[in-house]
């Protein structure tokens, strides 16, 4: 299927990744568990934020380590799912999958408090949708995908930039949320309005603008990083990426850059809708909760 039948199950897999991605998954199990009651106000955490944590775990591994990561360099709309799993889905889960009481610890950690304006909703906005648009300009996307230690530098910095995206949505601690619901609701319109220029290019392009997914030389350069195998014969082998694709190259870099908008903009919008729901409902309590005198000096107040 897609051609994953000519790959061994270690370079759909990524054995060691795998492993890597196992060992946080116990450590996490752990430390809500049995190891609780060593960090201050710990309580018992329910199983829906533990599978919330492992389910974003493994979106996180599919993503980076499985089959999906293997497709992701042969085609550029799977290429674009990893980025949509890597960093609008998975990270809402793992962060969500962390109590209260863990987060109060993580934050404590000096090296991470120095580090706290990066948290600042407009800095973290610009931050992760500056980084993503920045490595999907042409030419620093090819050479990212061509060195082995800065593309997984990259991605690890856009995993904690997008972590960083996050926090202000889904920042569980009272003692340090500070923004309204007019506010989240801003913020996640300029999160959906800064990603669109990356995605405009990639889907208005007239031409393939990554050579990684156009060009068979690079391309098998590119999976030599991947996958086990002489990347000349990898060449010899399938001749290039079309092997793959049923799409062509420009089609697939269309698809990719709506693939990436769609998920962006469902799960925004899901998020907007929320904020503004709760919001609206805590407006009508409040008007509800006023005396008639109180609700019509409210009312002159607001002329």
């Amino acid at each position: 299927m897609l051609g994953l039948e000519y790959f061994s199950v270690a370079d759909l897999w990524s054995p060691l990744f795998l492993v890597f991605m196992l060992l946080i998954t116990v450590g996490y199990l752990l430390v809500v568990g049995p190891l609780s009651e060593k960090f201050e106000g710990a309580k018992p955490v329910s199983w829906m934020k533990k599978s919330m944590f492992i389910m974003g775990i493994f979106m996180l591994y599919l993503a980076q380590g499985g089959p999906v990561s293997l497709l992701g360099h042969m085609m550029f709309s799977f290429h674009m799912l990893t980025m949509a799993l890597s960093y609008l889905v998975a990270p809402p889960l793992i962060m969500m999958g962390l109590p209260e009481w863990l987060w109060r610890a993580l934050v404590k950690v000096n090296p991470l408090r120095s580090l706290k304006f990066l948290a600042k909703p407009v800095v973290a906005a610009l931050l992760f949708n500056g980084l993503f648009s920045l490595y999907h300009i042409p030419a620093i996307h090819d050479y990212v995908m061509l060195h082995f230690n800065v593309h997984r530098l990259y991605y690890i910095v856009l995993l904690i930039t997008a972590m960083l995206m996050w926090w202000t949505l889904l920042n569980p601690l009272p003692e340090s949320t500070k923004g309204s619901s007019v506010g989240k609701m801003g913020y996640i319109f300029l999160n959906m309005v800064l990603l669109t220029p990356a995605c405009g290019l990639i889907i208005f392009a007239s031409q393939p603008l990554y050579a990684t997914y156009s060009d068979p030389n690079i391309w098998a350069e590119a999976m030599g990083y991947c996958i086990s195998g002489d990347p000349a014969a990898i060449l010899d082998k399938f001749g290039g990426p079309t092997f793959f694709n049923l799409m062509s190259p420009q089609v697939d870099q269309q698809v990719g850059g709506i693939l990436m908008k769609f998920i962006q903009e469902i799960i925004f919008a899901s998020i907007l809708a929320y904020v503004f729901f709760n919001w609206y409902k805590k407006e009508n309590r409040e008007d509800d909760d006023m005396n008639p005198s109180e609700l019509k000096d409210s009312t002159l107040n607001h002329m």
